[in-house]
C-alpha cells in the first residue's frame, strides 16, 4: 500500500513540473475570467428583457437586446472552445511529460526492485495513476480558480440587485464546504481501494495473458478466469463503494440547494410587493442565485474528486521515491579504453534482499584477459546470481569485484555495461525488426558492420530467406522466430557490440541438439579474444574452457580444467557422466573454440 499523501503534498510534489506550460496558464487563467463576466453581463440583459420589453409589452426594444443575445452567445462560443481546447491541450502535454518521466524512472531502478514487484501493478501506475497528477496540479488548480471566479462576480452582481437577497442566499455556503469536506476524506479512502484493485486486476491480465501458451497447454483456463473474475468483483466492490459515497453527495447538496433557493424566493417575492426590486430583477438574481450555487457545488464536487485524485497521485509518489539500490558514484572512477578484461572476486558473498539465506558464500577467483571460465553446478547453485554481480545489478554483500583491478563499485554502472555483452539463457527481444534488434548491441554501428555481425553469427542466410529481410519483424520477445533463430540472432547483438567481457549465461538450454551444434561455431567467433564468464549445464559447451569452477550451495568446491575435474571424480565428473552416461571420465567432448564435434 503506498504511503498516504495530502492534495498539498501532490501539488507541492509536482506543480514545478508544470513549468514549461506556465505562460499557457496564465492565458487560460485570463479566459477564466473573461467568461464569467460574459455569462454575468447575459444574465443582465435578461432583466432588461423582462423590464423593458416583456413588462411595458414594447416591442421596439426587442431587436437590440436580441442582437445582444447574439452578440454574446457568439463570445461565450469562442471563450468556451479556446478555453476547452486550451485546458486539453495543456493537461496532455503536462501528462505526456509526467509519463515519460516515470518512465524513465523506472529505467534508473535497479533490477532488484523489478525482481520483488508485481508488473502488472507497475504498469496499472504508468498507464492510469499518473493521469490522477495532471486532474490535481493543473485541471484542479483551474478548476478551483474558474469556481473562485464565478462566486466573486455573481456574488457582486448580487449585491448590485439586492443586498438584502444577497445575504440570505450566502448563508447555504458555508453548508455547502461542511458537506463537501465531510465527504472529501471518505472518497479519498474508496478511492485509494479502487486503485488498488485496478492495479491487481492489470497483474493478472499481464501474468495469464503473457504465459497463454503455459495455460492453455496445462489446461488452466477456467482457473485463471476465475482468478481473473475474483480480482474484478472486488473491483466491482470497491467501485460501489466509492460510487455509494458520491451519490450521497449529489442528492444532499441538491436537497440544501433547492432549500436555499426556495427560502429565497420567499423574500424575494415579500421585496417584489414592497417594491424593492422589480420582476425583472427578481428573476435575473434567481438566475444569478442558481449560477452562484453552481461554482459553489462544483468546489464541493472537484474537492471530493482531489481527494480521489490524490489517493492515486500516491501510487506514483511511491514510485518516484523508489531508489537503486546499485547507486552511481558520485565520481566514478574511469576504466581504460578498451579494459584489458582481467575480472577478479576476492571472499564474495551475496545475500538477496528479504531473505537471510547467502546466494554466495566466499567466492574467490581471477579470469585473466582474453580467457574463458565456466561455471557449472546444479540448479539454484548461484550461477545467474554471479552473472548479476558481474552485471552490478546487485552489489557484493560482502568482499569485492574488480575489473583491471577497479573495484565494480567505483563504476559508473552504465559505463561498465557499455564494455559487457551478453548472450542470456532467456534469448529477449524487443518487438521491432531483426535489423533494429542487433543495431541494439551498438545502435551507431554501420550497416556493413551489421551486416557482418550477422554473417559472424551464422544468422544472415536465414535473415535473407525472409521476404522482407532484415527489415522482418520478430514480434513480442521475437515469438515469430524459432529459438535457433533468436539465439543467432542474439550471438549477433553481443558480436556487434565488440566488447571485451562476454557474458553467457546457459545459451543453449532450450536448444535441440542440432541447433547447439549449429551455435557452437558462432558461439566460438564470439568468444574468441575475448575474457568470456560461460554458465552451462550442457558440458558441451563448457569443457574446453580455459577454467572450471564448480559452484554447489553458493560455494566453490572444485576448480580446475574438464580433464582435471574428471579425474577428480567428484560433483563435475557426476554431472558429467549424467549427461554422457555412455562414454568414459577420460572422453574427450567437442570443442568450442575449434568447433569440431567427436
Amino acid at each position: 500500500m503506498a504511503p498516504a499523501a495530502s492534495v498539498r503534498e501532490v501539488f507541492r510534489r509536482f506543480w514545478p513540473d508544470a513549468r514549461p506550460f506556465w505562460r499557457w496558464l496564465w492565458l487560460s487563467l485570463v479566459l477564466v475570467v473573461v467568461t464569467p463576466l460574459v455569462d454575468a453581463g447575459a444574465i443582465l440583459l435578461f432583466r432588461v428583457l423582462v423590464d423593458r420589453v416583456l413588462a411595458p409589452r414594447d416591442f421596439s426594444a426587442f431587436l437590440p437586446v436580441a442582437a445582444g443575445f447574439v452578440a454574446i452567445t457568439l463570445v461565450v462560443g469562442a471563450l468556451g472552445f479556446a478555453s476547452q481546447y486550451l485546458g486539453t491541450w495543456i493537461g496532455e502535454n503536462f501528462l505526456h511529460r509526467m509519463r515519460t518521466r516515470v518512465f524513465a524512472h523506472l529505467h534508473t531502478l535497479s533490477v532488484g526492485f523489478f525482481d520483488r514487484r508485481r508488473l502488472g501493478d507497475v504498469l496499472s501506475r504508468l498507464t492510469g495513476d499518473v493521469a490522477a497528477i495532471e486532474s490535481v496540479v493543473l485541471s484542479g488548480v483551474i478548476g478551483i480558480l474558474a469556481n473562485l471566479m464565478k462566486i466573486v462576480v455573481f456574488t457582486v452582481v448580487l449585491f448590485y440587485l439586492d443586498t438584502r437577497l444577497a445575504l440570505a442566499a450566502l448563508i447555504a455556503i458555508p453548508v455547502f464546504w461542511i458537506i463537501a469536506r465531510s465527504f472529501a476524506r471518505r472518497i479519498k479512502i474508496a478511492s485509494r481501494e479502487v486503485r488498488a484493485r485496478v492495479g491487481s486486476i492489470t497483474v493478472v491480465a499481464e501474468e495469464s495473458l503473457g504465459n497463454a501458451t503455459l495455460i492453455q497447454a496445462y489446461g488452466r483456463q477456467n482457473a485463471e478466469v476465475q482468478r481473473f473474475a475474483a480480482q474484478s468483483l472486488g473491483s466491482v466492490r470497491a467501485e460501489l463503494a466509492a460510487t455509494r459515497i458520491g451519490a450521497m453527495f449529489t442528492p444532499l447538496v441538491d436537497l440544501i440547494q433547492v432549500l436555499g433557493v426556495l427560502t429565497i424566493l420567499g423574500v424575494g417575492i415579500w421585496e417584489l410587493t414592497a417594491g424593492h426590486i422589480t420582476l425583472g430583477g427578481l428573476l435575473a438574481f434567481l438566475v444569478f442565485l442558481a449560477q452562484l450555487y453552481q461554482p459553489v457545488q462544483g468546489l464541493g464536487s472537484l474537492a471530493t474528486s482531489l481527494f480521489g485524485a490524490a489517493a492515486a497521485a500516491e501510487r506514483i509518489i511511491e514510485l518516484l521515491d523508489e531508489c537503486p539500490t546499485v547507486p552511481t558514484p558520485v565520481h566514478p572512477t574511469a576504466l581504460p579504453s578498451p579494459p584489458c578484461g582481467r575480472l577478479t572476486l576476492e571472499h564474495v558473498t551475496f545475500t538477496y534482499p528479504h531473505s537471510s539465506t547467502p546466494a554466495l558464500t566466499d567466492v574467490t577467483f581471477t579470469v585473466p584477459s582474453g580467457h574463458t571460465t565456466a561455471i557449472v553446478g546444479a540448479s539454484g547453485a548461484g550461477k545467474t546470481t554471479l552473472l548479476k554481480l558481474l552485471l552490478r545489478f546487485y552489489d557484493p554483500t560482502h568482499g569485492t569485484i574488480t575489473l583491471d583491478g577497479i573495484d565494480l563499485r567505483a563504476l559508473d554502472p552504465h559505463a561498465l555495461r557499455s564494455h559487457i555483452a551478453v548472450v542470456l539463457q532467456e534469448t529477449l527481444l524487443l518487438d521491432g525488426t531483426i535489423a533494429e534488434n542487433i543495431m541494439a548491441g551498438r545502435p551507431g554501428a554501420t550497416h556493413d558492420e551489421l551486416l557482418a555481425a550477422a554473417h559472424a553469427a551464422d544468422a544472415h542466410d536465414f535473415i535473407t530467406a525472409f521476404p522482407e529481410g532484415y527489415h522482418t519483424r520478430v514480434g513480442q520477445r521475437g515469438r515469430l522466430l524459432s529459438g535457433g533463430q533468436r539465439q543467432r540472432i542474439a550471438i549477433a547483438r553481443a558480436l556487434i557490440r565488440d566488447a571485451p567481457l562476454l557474458l553467457l549465461d546457459e545459451p543453449t538450454t532450450s536448444l535441440d541438439a542440432d541447433t547447439t551444434r549449429r551455435i557452437l561455431t558462432p558461439l566460438r567467433r564470439l568468444m574468441t579474444g575475448r575474457t568470456t564468464i560461460i554458465i552451462s549445464h550442457n558440458l558441451l559447451t563448457v569443457a574446453e574452457a580455459d577454467h572450471i569452477i564448480y559452484l554447489h550451495n553458493g560455494r566453490i568446491t572444485e576448480t580446475g580444467t574438464h580433464t582435471q575435474l574428471l579425474a577428480n571424480n567428484h560433483h563435475y565428473a557426476h554431472l558429467y557422466h549424467l549427461h554422457h552416461p555412455s562414454t568414459l571420465a577420460s572422453t574427450t567432448v567437442p570443442s568450442v573454440r575449434n568447433g569440431a564435434a567427436t
